[in-house]
Parts: structure tokens; sequence; C-alpha cells
């Protein structure tokens, strides 16, 4: 018996009813019809398939297997490997490296193991010369084209792979489902599938999704609940930097990110980002600060321009790339109420070189020296790196890891670092060979500038 069912494609929730307006998340005209079987359920089936119950201490400890990828940047963001049985999912944007990273992957993993590589989207020659342009060649990677995952399923248990690929998710497809592939119930049953093998088999599976508009995997979030781990590939697809950052992961941190450069050798990754970065900076040009954020147990030094000019419109200009925008927006809100500086005729544009974001609020103090460094026409000493929080009350709030950034400035040869003075505090500057500054708030910043 089949049964229509309306599907929202902005939250993936479904209903049996159409509405105009989702009763989930309120979009509207995103509800779109599918068919499902429905059958009847006996209920001596029921009691045949009764699920048992075992105590906790009953379950025979294991210890974590992982699979080294042989890319150490994969590996500190998948955090230490592959583990067995797990579901991997690469997403980014179209160009953005993502196919081309899985190869690489498996011209390593192949020296050992063997790795069966599904493409729905690229035939077998089309793979075969972007291997050949990146060096990737064995005889362990096993190509198969096919779109349905009943016979991708099929394929997996019969050939019992150490590591399968999906690429993509969105060319996938189930029989049992009425929908075009691509759509939601078509992405997320065919992950519920994937995932299902995966863990019946102990086999690791990486699959790869496009984002959409907005910037999400396949749509909506349902399928990065499926799925164990969540990666997307980040970077302005016009520059060559690439940022491999998790934001799900049950098996290890979210806060370790992987640095990569774009070649047409493919992906290379970056030992020392903060290098890369800082290429053709200029110390003696007022807006310029530098700053140094921790993203997991790794600091990164980036640099924040900031560009502030008088106003041609009735309400000022404020752009912010690579920085969140409402916190730009406060950080000037603060600097005109606690400060006293007058930003409200003046448009205030905020960069962040490279292609990187910065979403720790350490690198706030960075931004309102580069914007008051701009208003004044004034510069930091060369050589000067700031960090710290900004409050609401103009106070420079501490962060962590202090000393793990100094030492990383230190070993990159930065005299100065500008710091929270609740930090120093609880440093002692003897241990290092660098001048340390402590401020305690943001009317400090002028005496900085010369």
């Amino acid at each position: 018996m089949l049964k229509s069912i309306y599907t929202c494609t902005n939250c993936g929730s479904t209903t049996t009813k159409w509405y105009g307006r989702c009763p989930s998340c309120g979009e509207w005209n995103t509800l779109e019809e599918s068919t499902m079987e429905v059958g009847k359920r006996s209920s001596s089936s029921a009691v045949k398939g009764s699920t048992k119950t075992i105590p906790l201490s009953d379950v025979e400890g294991v210890d974590e297997i992982r699979y080294t990828t042989g890319i150490a940047e994969l590996d500190r963001v998948l955090g230490g490997g592959i583990v067995r049985g797990g579901v991997v999912l690469l997403g980014g944007e179209p160009g953005s490296g993502k196919s081309t990273l899985l190869l690489q992957m498996c011209s390593h993993i192949c020296d050992t193991a063997t790795v069966l590589y599904v493409s729905g989207e690229e035939s077998a020659r089309q793979i075969k010369l972007r291997a050949n342009r990146i060096g990737v060649d064995s005889k362990q990677l096993l190509i198969a084209n096919e779109t349905n995952v009943e016979k991708i399923n099929s394929l997996i248990q019969n050939e019992k792979p150490d590591l399968c690929i999906i690429d993509s998710i969105q060319t996938m497809e189930i029989d049992g489902v009425s929908s075009s592939a691509g759509s939601i119930v078509q992405v997320r049953e065919c992950a519920s599938a994937l995932t299902r093998t995966a863990k019946s088999l102990g086999i690791p599976i990486f699959i790869v999704g496009h984002v959409n508009k907005d910037g999400a995997i396949a749509g909506p979030k349902v399928m990065e609940h499926i799925v164990d781990t969540v990666l997307y590939i980040e970077g302005d697809r016009y520059l060559a930097l690439r940022v491999l950052r998790s934001v799900k992961n049950r098996f290890g941190s979210t806060n370790e990110i992987g640095i990569f450069d774009m070649t047409d050798k493919g992906l290379v990754p970056v030992s020392n980002p903060s290098m890369i970065l800082l290429e053709g900076r200029n110390d003696s040009l007022s807006g310029n600060c530098l700053t140094c954020i921790m993203e997991g147990t790794r600091p990164i030094v980036a640099e924040i321009q900031s560009l502030t000019s008088k106003t041609a419109f009735s309400v000022p200009r404020r752009t912010a790339d690579g920085y969140d925008y409402n916190r730009a927006n406060l950080i000037i809100a603060v600097l005109e109420k606690r400060a006293g500086y007058y930003i409200n005729g003046l448009d205030v544009y905020l960069n962040v070189t490279g292609g990187i974001r910065l979403d720790e609020t350490a690198s706030d103090l960075a931004v309102a020296i580069s914007i008051v460094s701009s208003i004044l026409d004034k510069t930091l000493p060369s050589g000067t790196v700031a960090f710290g929080e900004v409050g609401l009350g103009g106070e420079i709030r501490s962060v962590r890891d202090p000393s793990i950034r100094v030492k990383e400035l230190e070993k990159l040869g930065f005299e100065t670092v500008i710091l929270p003075n609740a930090n120093l505090k609880k440093m002692n500057p003897k241990e290092y060979n660098i001048n340390l500054v402590g401020v305690s708030n943001i009317k400090e910043i002028s005496k900085l500038l010369h």
C-alpha cells in the first residue's frame, strides 16, 4: 500500500498533509510530496523480533582500533585516524577538494589495505585521469560506478574492503523510495542504509556530501545525525588555502582543524599555517593587527585588517569578512561607548587575510586595536601580536592557554605580545624571551599605538 508523505526541503521534517508553511521550521512552500510503502505488521512478527537486553558489565571490552590515513592533517581532525565501522561525512562546496583529498588518502591506505571507491558522478576513466594527475596508482584501489544503494551494499558484502568511499550521496538512490536522487528522503534513507552496513561489517565508510546555497550538507541536518563524524572543507575557491574542520566527531575532538594548500598535485598538508597567512603583510600600514587563536591544540597566527572612512550615507556601512558580523558591531559599540571613539559617522570594513574564519573570542582585542589604529592612523610596533576577549564594559578578559600562544609566538620570532592582565598575573615573564604587555581595558589601546 502506497501512502503520500510531505517532506520539508529546509528542515527535513515530514507530515501526512500538505501545508503552505512547514509546521516545524516555518518556511513557506518547502513541502514536497513523495510516496512510501506502508504494510501491516503482525503481532506475532513483533514478538519474534523482540530485542534482548545485556548488562553493560557483560559487554566485552575492546581497544579502540584506528587506521592512519597517511595524511597527518586528516588524522589530526579525525582524532588519530579512521575508526573501524565509523561513518564519516565529508562536505564542502564544489571544487573545494573533497574527492581529491579522499583519492590522496587511498594512495596511502592502499599500501596495506583494500579500498572500494564507488562513484555516482564520474566514470572510471575520469577518476583515472584525476588519479594520474595527483600520482595515485594501486591495484588495491577498486573502482565502481553505481548509484543503487542496495547493489552497493551487496558489493561491499562480497568484496569486504577495508575502507569504502561513496562519492557522492546526492547521486545515490533506493528503489523503494519514490523521490528522485538528491532529495531529502533519498539522502536520509541512503545514509541510513550505508551506516547499517558499516556497523554490521565493521567497515569504515567515507561519504561525500555537497553543500547547498546555505552551506548545509544535502539540505537538512538529518544526515549529520546519522553519521559518526562530519567534516567540512572550507576556504575560498579562488585561494589556495583549505581548512578541514570537524563539526561532529563521536570518536575525537571537534576543536581540531587541518590546513592544506591546494596545488596541481592535490592537497598538500601545511604544518605551519601561520607563515602562509602572514605572507606579504605590511607592518607600516595602520589598521593592521596580528592575533593568535587556538584551533584545538594548535595555535595559529592570523592578520586582521580594518579600514575606516567617513560615510557618504545616512547609515554607515559595516562589513566583516572572516569574522562574525554581529561580534564586530558589538566591539564597535563598546569602543564608542566605553573608549569615546566616534565611529557612528564612519564606514568600517573588517577583513581576515588568508581566507580563514576567526570564531574564538580571543581575537576581540586584535579587532579593537585594528579599528582604533585605522581611526587614529597610527600603527603598532613591528612584531607585535595581541589576543584577549573584550567585554561589554570595555574590560579585557582572560583567554585559555595563554602560555601555549606565547611560546608559539616566541618560536615564530615575534617581539611583543599584548594580552589580558588576568592572564599575565598567572604567568612568569622570565620564562619567555619575549616582551609581555598586559592590558585591562580598551582605553589603554591608544597608548600602544605610535
